[in-house]
């Protein structure tokens, strides 16, 4: 069930503890894509993976703000503290939890929100009041994950296949040329970027020509597989705290 879309008394008939978060962030992806990539990535993969599942899930509507700081020299980008976003995560998958929704997956479309969605799941499960789980999908699509970038050939293809009107065909080749090959400047094992725009001056990290509709095909499928295996881990797990030793 969208929560968006449901009336209360649709959903006080419900008989569900389960409900899926989507969360991305509102900043730049290059000349190509739209501000809103992470979000509408998220939701998408959020929608496919609980129609893989014959469970009863509430998808709440998506977080579009998240950590993003790190893109702030680029018009458009919008970003909170880690300490606001992990407050108004925590306290959105209270208020399903008070609903009896208290067990969740958040699944994750931006890399600077994956530390504190970590941390809201900790605190949550600790505390019992839910059992959160965060899930980041590029990181849940095989092979394919060692190539995730910065509106590069994952992210594009995702949103060929998910969105294909958003993104700006005619910009695919100055996105393409403007890229960075890897994320930061890295010596001794150490980035000594910041800030996105130090190492990428159109904001795009690897090559997006790599991002077909085909390929899009496949992650939407294979993150949307995992998603429904964790929703459904996540819905007959034990979730009582272990006893101190």
């Amino acid at each position: 069930m969208n929560l968006a879309e449901a009336t209360w008394t649709d959903v006080r008939e419900l008989e569900t503890n389960l409900a899926v978060v989507p969360v991305g962030s509102t900043e730049q992806h290059g000349p190509h894509a739209p501000l809103g990539t992470d979000v509408l990535n998220a939701r998408a993969v959020a929608d496919a993976g609980i129609e893989r599942t014959d469970l009863e899930v509430v998808r709440a509507p998506a977080i579009p703000v998240g950590v993003a700081e790190e893109h702030r020299q680029f018009p458009g980008t919008m970003w909170v503290s880690p300490e606001t976003f992990r407050s108004y995560v925590r306290e959105s998958i209270e208020s399903l939890a008070h609903h009896g929704f208290d067990r969740v997956v958040v699944v994750n479309g931006h890399g600077g929100n994956v530390d504190a969605l970590r941390e809201v799941g900790a605190r949550l499960t600790r505390s019992e009041r839910a059992f959160v789980v965060p899930f980041t999908w590029f990181e849940a699509v095989g092979e394919h994950s060692a190539e995730m970038g910065h509106g590069g050939p994952l992210e594009t293809a995702l949103l060929r296949q998910c969105h294909p009107d958003l993104v700006r065909e005619d910009r695919i080749d100055e996105a393409s040329e403007g890229a960075a090959d890897g994320w930061g400047e890295w010596v001794s094992y150490a980035n000594l970027a910041y800030d996105s725009a130090e190492f990428t001056e159109n904001g795009v990290v690897g090559d997006p020509t790599e991002g077909t509709e085909q390929r899009g095909e496949a992650l939407l499928e294979l993150a949307a597989e995992s998603l429904a295996r964790l929703v459904e881990a996540v819905a007959t797990r034990d979730v009582s705290r272990p006893e101190r030793r």
